[in-house]
């Protein structure tokens, strides 16, 4: 074997056994690119939504999780996510979001860091009052993709009924969500939460 080849052999493991090791949800292959909201309407997307279910991430370590949108500028969405930590503290991060092509304006471009690379953050579907089912998605050397997925409501339940359907989003664009982990959202929970940081 090439020495170049070996390198990048034992670097792709090495990553996989990181993103393991996090809880990642990491397939083989490449991202699938499931169909995105039609229409999608940024100005009735704003506001405050709640964290129901997510696929497990390294950058998400909490509860009580809720991401709220405003208008930043024409076409740029302001980002604030938050998130009740174990310790009892709050950990937010702030960014922006834009699309990334104005006719598919579903395919959002995320960006919490100055000097790093936007992620997607991809509107599956949404009726904007009530729920959102949202999909990203990374690809490493073309040889495997980490998922992340999400579903959102603007309250801080969803009925069974309504999470049956928005798993079939996600299933019937072979999206795999069987480790998808529920969001604690309980009021016991999270009333404590204050409303700055």
């Amino acid at each position: 074997m090439y020495p170049k080849m070996q390198a990048l052999q034992v670097l792709s493991l090495t990553l996989l056994s990181v993103l393991a090791a996090n809880a990642q949800t990491f397939r083989p292959g490449k991202c699938p690119q499931p169909p995105v909201q039609a229409n999608f309407d940024a100005a009735r997307y704003l506001g405050k939504w709640y964290e129901i279910q997510k696929l497990p991430a390294i950058f998400q370590k909490g509860e009580c999780s809720t991401a709220t949108y405003s208008l930043k500028s024409p076409g740029v969405v302001g980002v604030l996510n938050r998130e009740l930590l174990a310790n009892n503290t709050v950990n937010a991060i702030t960014g922006y979001a834009k699309a990334k092509d104005p006719s598919e304006p579903a395919k959002l471009e995320v960006t919490f860091f100055e000097d790093s690379s936007p992620g997607p953050y991809w509107v599956l579907s949404t009726d904007y009052e009530g729920h959102s089912v949202v999909y990203s998605c990374t690809e490493f050397l073309g040889a495997f993709h980490v998922d992340f997925a999400w579903i959102l409501s603007r309250e801080p339940t969803l009925s069974k009924e309504k999470l049956w359907e928005l798993y079939n989003v996600f299933n019937s664009n072979g999206i795999n969500i069987d480790v998808m982990t529920v969001t604690d959202q309980s009021q016991e929970l999270c009333f404590n939460m204050p409303l700055w940081a």
